[in-house]
């Protein structure tokens, strides 16, 4: 898989709050919706912990799918958490960028697709791996 667009840094100075509804939206029978609305919620709040290590990225692939990570999905990466076993990281492999879950285990690191048709890339000592940040949160689009 690969990462198609660096967005940019957050910044939280250009946050939006979006109505939030109390409700859960069921899935069968309409229901009038402005009952509902408890509030606003800002998405910047909700998705981002450190906004000065934070940045987005946009997916093409479908190496991730089984992580829920959809081709044109938007990836929330921060670089203040520390890339350990099991994390989702955003990778640099010998120049090439690449989102994958890390597994390292008896000194040797991998790098783990979530999805059959992908195999795990293991890490030789000739090869160069730099961790740019772990994936916190991911926004798939419908389209």
């Amino acid at each position: 898989m690969s990462i198609a667009l660096y967005i940019g840094q957050i910044n939280r100075a250009s946050h939006m709050p979006l109505p939030l509804y109390a409700s859960k939206v069921p899935a069968g029978f309409p229901s009038p919706a402005e009952d509902y609305m408890e509030g606003r919620l800002d998405l910047n709040e909700r998705l981002i912990q450190h906004p000065h290590a934070t940045f987005l990225l946009k997916v093409s692939g479908d190496s991730m799918i089984g992580a829920g990570i959809m081709p044109g999905g938007m990836l929330v990466v921060d670089r203040s958490i520390e890339p350990v076993h099991g994390k989702i990281v955003i990778a640099v492999l010998d120049g090439q960028l690449t989102v994958k879950r890390l597994h390292k285990k008896h000194g040797v690191i991998r790098l783990m697709p979530e999805n059959n048709q992908y195999r795990p890339i293991t890490i030789s000592d000739e090869q160069d791996l730099e961790i740019w940040g772990v994936v916190t949160n991911v926004i798939n689009c419908l389209e």
